[in-house]
């Protein structure tokens, strides 16, 4: 995990609650966890706050902002709708924009064996279905989702040759032959961007609920279709794709690149450090599935 470029501590969060917010001031406030990009606290019993930790990601929460209240409506599944908007505060110390989200009860997928998430694969499939359509020009773009693969060459051949990952010249030749398929050339659709089993939720009552639209952005759905390898197992898997069959089918060249961004996010989780064990397991697992259809 990258440095943070500020340390967002209970002590800042409440300050910025006091100066902006002050009838949630008084809350119980406790870290929850902190990301790449953001610090995630609760706050109280049925709010989070949620704070980028990096200037990189500042943009992000703005965007969560700007968009998942008008995507939320088409949406079959639960999905952190911003509540509040806070701003910077030269007297809290703090530069960027933050939210206070609704916190949603359920277990992080990331903590759940694939057997156990197989359940999620037609939700998971519907919300793709629904997620994935036309976006707007103005419209988020992100330089490293939903382009072509063929742009993240340069950045996966480097993390190759830092030597953290296992048999990287069969990964490189796969992860080569994902990138020469044939490209998007439908409109840009609009994209989770960050397609994770840690972003992913199942609900007490055996749903699901997508967390963290930081990396909302548009263009090739096979980006968020990375999910098939990073998520599931064979069966789950299977069960995935066969709910979106309609859309793309087996042969459709959308799955080829989806397992290159399969590829790309997996060996990323490898330059996690020890306090993110979860998405070092993340990456063998997914590495495992990508392998064991080579």
């Amino acid at each position: 995990m990258v440095a943070p470029d500020l340390d967002v501590t209970v002590e800042l969060a409440r300050a910025l609650l006091a100066e902006q917010h002050p009838d949630l001031a008084e809350l119980p406030l406790a870290t929850l966890a902190n990301g790449w990009d953001n610090s995630v606290l609760r706050l109280g019993e049925e709010l989070v706050l949620r704070l980028p930790r990096r200037e990189a990601a500042a943009q992000l929460v703005i965007h969560e902002q700007r968009w998942l209240p008008e995507l939320a409506r088409t949406l079959p599944v639960e999905v952190p709708v911003p509540v509040r908007a806070g701003r910077p505060s030269s007297a809290a110390g703090y530069p960027w924009a933050w939210s206070v989200l609704p916190w949603i009860d359920g277990a992080r997928v990331a903590d759940l064996p694939p057997r156990e998430r197989r359940h999620l694969a037609a939700p998971l499939a519907e919300f793709h279905r629904a997620l994935h359509v036309p976006a707007p020009a103005a419209a988020p773009a992100n330089p490293v989702r939903g382009v072509p693969l063929l742009r993240r060459a340069e950045a996966f051949r480097t993390r190759l040759e830092r030597g953290l990952v296992p048999e990287p010249n069969r990964l490189q030749a796969l992860f080569d032959r994902c990138a020469a398929s044939p490209r998007w050339m439908g409109p840009p659709m609009w994209l989770h961007g960050d397609p994770h089993p840690g972003n992913l939720l199942a609900t007490p009552a055996g749903g699901l609920a997508v967390i963290d639209f930081g990396d909302l952005t548009a263009g090739d759905p096979a980006t968020d279709l990375a999910v098939a390898w990073l998520v599931f197992d064979t069966k789950g898997r299977h069960d995935y794709r066969a709910h979106l069959a309609d859309l793309h089918p087996l042969d459709d060249p959308v799955w080829i690149r989806a397992y290159g961004w399969a590829l790309n996010m997996a060996t990323v989780t490898f330059e996690s450090t020890a306090a993110d064990g979860w998405m070092l397991q993340m990456g063998e697992h997914a590495l495992a599935e990508l392998l064991s259809e080579a």
